[in-house]
């Protein structure tokens, strides 16, 4: 009977009427073997059940790994003080918009391993070694870099390879004019001697963390306007011809520029994405804020010769950031009185 539905079906299709000539036979001997399996009965043997509330018997194996004594210590009671931090710190990422989600369709920005790689950057700029420079030095590599038209870059590079190669370029000259001048000039190992063995190798180091680059970051997590940027620019510069500031961190440095540049403008407070993805809190780089704030007031107010770095800004590629009359404002004075011996 089952077969001659399923033929009946197939030839009617499932949602088309069926004909009239076609008709559903069920033979005598289908319908004897249907009404004798219905009134047979299977005889269902019962299966023996297990008492779940039955105790088992402890065996040897499981009395050697039954603890001995009080129970231990729940697991996150016994958790340590940095695994609890790195918890919460997690719980408040979760929160926390995404600034390089979008980012995903361009491969030069590398979105997948961007947080990977600042956080690669703030382990290295704590091993790099800080090269004190002079600011008259500075000075004059900002106009030299201002008329080629070069890069931010490579000024930031440029300043602690002068001072790492100074005397390298000294020892250089010397040994030329000596094969100039000199009868016998000295072999270049007793240039070597003079120097302390410093200069058998040359190693080409280069790519340490730069402040711009946190800096970067820090203007797209605030999503600041090309206003903000620049003037955030131009109050990290002005830190490279400060002797005091040469032994803040390059990221603490660009982290004080950014904010103290949306204080200067009055676009908001420092909020907790900027927080998460700088690493800093206002509190934690006001210091470096203060030091920034009397650099400015400084150039403002003609109380140091070096103001290349000033003029560079008042042009019109760089908006004349430093002209704006925010930087003569009472917030900027409040920061830097302390620094500037209560004048």
């Amino acid at each position: 009977a089952l077969l001659t539905l399923l033929m009946t079906e197939r030839e009617t299709g499932v949602n088309s009427k069926p004909k009239s000539h076609v008709t559903i036979r069920v033979t005598a001997r289908a319908a004897q073997v249907a009404k004798k399996a219905q009134n047979t009965k299977v005889p269902v043997q019962p299966r023996e059940t297990t008492n779940i509330n039955k105790q088992l018997k402890p065996t040897a194996s499981m009395e050697m790994l039954a603890p001995k004594g009080p129970s231990p210590i729940p697991e996150d009671a016994s958790m340590k003080e940095e695994n609890i931090c790195q918890a919460f710190s997690d719980a408040l990422l979760y929160k926390i918009e995404d600034i390089d989600d979008k980012d995903w369709n361009n491969p030069q920005l590398c979105s997948d391993y961007v947080k990977d790689i600042y956080q690669y950057l703030r382990q290295l700029e704590i091993l790099q070694f800080i090269n004190p420079h002079h600011p008259i030095l500075v000075d004059w590599l900002v106009q030299i870099h201002s008329k080629l038209r070069l890069l931010q870059e490579t000024l930031y590079v440029c300043i602690p390879v002068s001072q790492r190669k100074l005397q390298l370029v000294w020892i250089t000259a010397l040994l030329l004019a000596s094969k100039y001048e000199e009868m016998f000039s000295p072999n270049i190992e007793g240039f070597v001697y003079i120097t302390d063995n410093a200069y058998t190798k040359l190693k080409f180091e280069l790519g340490g963390p730069l402040p711009l680059h946190f800096l970067r970051q820090a203007s797209k997590a605030r999503k600041a306007d090309v206003e903000q940027h620049t003037l955030a620019k131009y109050l990290m510069e002005l830190t490279l011809i400060d002797y005091d500031m040469m032994h803040y961190h390059p990221s603490k440095a660009a982290t004080a520029a950014s904010c103290l540049s949306q204080k200067i403008l009055g676009q908001g407070k420092w909020n907790l994405k900027q927080q998460c993805y700088t690493g800093y809190t206002q509190n934690e780089v006001l210091e470096v804020m203060q030091h920034v704030a009397k650099n400015v007031l400084k150039v403002n107010e003609n109380l140091t010769k070096f103001i290349a770095i000033k003029n560079k800004y008042a042009s019109n590629k760089f908006l004349k950031i430093s002209m704006i009359p925010q930087l003569n404002s009472k917030a900027i004075k409040d920061l830097a009185f302390p620094l500037m011996g209560g004048s």
